[in-house]
């Protein structure tokens, strides 16, 4: 058997380099479950009526069982957390722009793509931000967000 330093590591994220203006990369899907739902219902304490009743729904806006954008983001950010293991550095920003709700039953998955990449000042790491689009089941974007991370150079 190998040395560790001599084998690739599985489960490795891109490094800077691997990361060039206008490179794409899109994860696995995930189904968001009841349970899920109230998981993050549970563990954030966000008990707004839309997510936890389930009966007087005859006056709210969105029918059925929506979820949070912000549990849909947090479920993103996980899909798309095997691009940046062991690189990430980093979260430093992000904009979010939350364009239709999402339901149980719906299944997401994230397309990605970097539209700024650039070394840091002191040029041993550099910035990437992403344009990060969570389409639902039918590919509709139902959640875009791009983050600016501080990302490793290839060692």
């Amino acid at each position: 058997m190998t040395d560790t330093a001599e084998s690739q590591m599985l489960g490795h994220g891109f490094y800077f380099e691997e990361m060039p203006l206008g490179f794409r990369f899109h994860t696995k899907g995930r189904t968001l479950s009841e349970a899920d739902l109230n998981a993050f219902v549970n563990l954030t304490w966000f008990t707004e009526e839309l997510f936890v009743n389930t009966h007087d729904t005859e006056h709210r806006a969105i029918p059925g069982r929506p979820v949070p954008a912000g549990m849909v983001f947090c479920f993103a950010e996980g899909l798309i957390h095997p691009s940046m293991e062991v690189t990430g550095q980093a979260f430093l920003s992000m904009t979010y722009d939350v364009k239709r709700p999402m339901f149980v039953g719906d299944t997401i998955k994230v397309h990605c793509e970097v539209i700024e990449a650039r070394l840091t000042s002191a040029g041993n790491r550099g910035l990437v931000r992403t344009r990060n689009d969570v389409k639902n089941q039918n590919g509709e974007v139902v959640l875009s967000y791009a983050p600016l991370r501080l990302i490793r150079l290839r060692p």
